[in-house]
This record gives structure tokens, sequence and C-alpha cells, in this order.
């Protein structure tokens, strides 16, 4: 699974990202008037940028619809959002359309089974440890880091290896 994993990994030109249970830990929390909070990693977020700055385009398709993932987007320069959307594989149809981005050079790491129609169709599908069995099953890399805890960094820099690109992106901080 691994060498495979790295060669689909080395063809990842577009990179989707699920959110709640990959880039937060999956945890909803509502304050006193129903407000929703979400906790990001820091360390996902600069993965996250390193991995544009290699030439690898971002994506996000989330089934929950939020305010803080759009903050999030922006924040971290990420222009195709999809969210609110429980038919994925529709998404991740539109989404290839606007990009011209053919599926198998596209990567997308998700934690349930809504995210199988995309999972299953990727060039490159990864999931967390704390996924769902079914989800684990079936992708090509599960990271070590769980959800929102460094999952997003850790498979970053697992494509920015695969594609020979992870020294150069550290470069600029050994200096």
């Amino acid at each position: 699974m691994q060498a495979d994993a790295v060669a689909r990994a080395a063809r990842v030109r577009l990179m989707i990202f699920d959110v709640d249970g990959i880039l937060t830990d999956g945890g909803l929390h509502y304050g006193p008037d129903g407000e929703l909070f979400k906790t990001f990693n820091v360390l996902d977020g600069h993965g996250i940028k390193l991995l544009q700055q290699s030439g690898v385009a971002t994506a996000i398709i989330s089934a929950r619809k939020s305010d803080i993932v759009l903050k999030r987007a922006g924040d971290l320069g990420i222009t195709h959002v999809f969210q609110g959307v429980h038919d994925k594989r529709t998404a991740f149809e539109q989404l290839l359309a606007q990009t011209g981005t053919p599926a198998e050079a596209c990567g997308f790491v998700g934690d349930d089974v809504i995210d199988l129609p995309i999972l299953l169709r990727a060039g490159f599908a990864a999931s967390v440890p704390n996924a769902h069995v079914e989800v684990r099953q079936r992708v090509h890399y599960v990271t070590e880091a769980a959800g929102g805890k460094g999952a997003a960094r850790e498979l970053c820099d697992f494509i920015l290896r695969a594609q020979g690109n992870y020294e150069a992106a550290l470069a600029p901080y050994l200096t």
C-alpha cells in the first residue's frame, strides 16, 4: 500500500479536504445562543499553504455549512469551497469541471461513509485513524495523526515528499 500511495500522491494536482473529522477533530461545540465553534490546527493550515506554494491546488467539500469554514478557507487561500453538500459526488464532478482536473490527478481526504463516493474515484484517497472502518479499509493512505490533530499537515508533507518538493518547501525556513 505504501509504494502505491506514494505513486498516487506524486500525481496529485488538486487536493480536496473534508472539514469535520479532518481539518477539525469532528467535535461540534455549541454556545448558549446556538453558535457553532470549530477548532483548526495551525500546523494543518501551514501544510496546506506549503502544498499550494508547490503548485498543488486545494479545495474543500463538506456536508456541513458554516461561516467559520469560509473564514478558515479564506485565511488559507482556498478558493474552491463546497459546503452543505450531502451528495459529495456531484460537488466533486462540479469541482473537476471548474478546474479542468481529471479525477486521477485529485487527492481527497475524508473520514466517513458520506465521503466514499469521492474517495473511490479520486486518484489518491486518504483518511485518518479515527475514521469509520469502512473508509479506512478503502483508502490508499491513513495518517498517523488524528483529524484536527495534525493529520492534514502529515498528509500535505506526504504529498510534498512524494512529488520531490518537501526540501524545497522547507528551504526558506532553513536559511
